[in-house]
């Protein structure tokens, strides 16, 4: 996969991958015989050597559950790691002094790592939760905090996360996986529709990740992901999408460096300074990595 370059050579940044050690914390979400490969412990040692093998230069850590000891952990391991940049944690957007939280977490050890802030959002009942007065409270916070929210939501919240992201216009909002489209049914509509509405907006930001595991398993190619990507793509337009593994929830499906190849085929129709922008340019920009990832690639930072 020669093709994932910038015009000074190979820098590519990967926006969205998760750790987690059962020996420390159940994943609860991790059930049934479909998920049990994921049901051990995957380390940061793990990922680097998969990152290093792929040429990935530096990577954001998202969070898995929620509970509030695992962000700091997340922003332990990122302070002592030579590749993770960013730190996407979690806190209760509903408490009332979700303020403070965030303050506390940006003053803990590795807390300049912290880049933004994620809820499951794709397990809440309510479909228009985004909305809720607590919690546009907490989005509030995460914006005053100067930091980005994802959002990993379905399908059917997307309307709740247009409006949301309407209302809130000083917080980026950053779309997880394409809001999981129904890939292996090989439907558009309306998730297409919903996505362009939500891309409509300049304070929103698309990430190219995720896709392969909406599809067959074991059957998919990348020709049945390329509407979706395709669409993700000319909603956003490249300079706002940014490639993630999804690792290590990308191997029900595919490798760390298929997953990356099966990225770089999706968007072999862009241009050098397009691809850029998706393998790299737009996480250091949303993320606020530019310095850090350039200093360890010795480049200038992206600003």
């Amino acid at each position: 996969m020669a093709p994932v370059s910038t015009p000074s050579g190979p820098l590519v940044v990967d926006a969205h991958h998760h750790l987690w050690d059962l020996s420390a914390r159940d994943q609860d979400w991790i059930t049934g015989p479909a998920l049990a490969p994921l049901r051990r412990t995957f380390t940061e040692g793990e990922l680097r050597a998969e990152a290093a093998a792929a040429g990935v230069a530096a990577t954001v850590l998202i969070q898995t559950v929620t509970v509030a000891d695992e962000t700091p952990e997340m922003l332990a391991t990122a302070r002592d790691s030579d590749l993770i940049a960013g730190v996407v944690g979690w806190t209760d957007l509903t408490a009332p002094d979700v303020a403070d939280t965030l303050a506390s977490l940006l003053a803990l050890p590795g807390g300049d790592h912290l880049v933004g802030i994620r809820h499951q959002v794709q397990s809440e009942p309510d479909p228009a939760w985004l909305l809720r007065p607590d919690v546009r409270h907490g989005l509030t916070a995460v914006a005053d905090a100067g930091l980005a929210y994802d959002l990993v939501i379905l399908p059917h919240q997307l309307p709740a996360a247009t409006k949301a992201a309407r209302e809130l216009p000083e917080l980026t909002f950053v779309l997880d996986h394409a809001a999981k489209p129904p890939v292996a049914s090989g439907d558009l509509e309306p998730w297409a529709a919903d996505l362009r509405a939500f891309a409509a907006l300049p304070n929103t930001v698309g990430k190219l990740s995720g896709l392969h595991t909406e599809a067959d398993w074991r059957a998919w190619t990348v020709r049945d992901l390329r509407p979706y990507a395709d669409t993700l793509l000319d909603a956003f337009g490249p300079s706002r999408v940014m490639f993630g593994s999804d690792w290590p929830v990308c191997t029900l499906a595919a490798s760390y460096g298929r997953t990356l190849a099966t990225a770089g085929e999706l968007t072999e129709a862009l241009s050098p300074g397009e691809r850029a922008a998706v393998f790299g340019g737009r996480a250091m920009r949303t993320y606020r990595l530019g310095e850090r990832v350039a200093r360890r690639a010795g480049r200038p930072a992206v600003t």
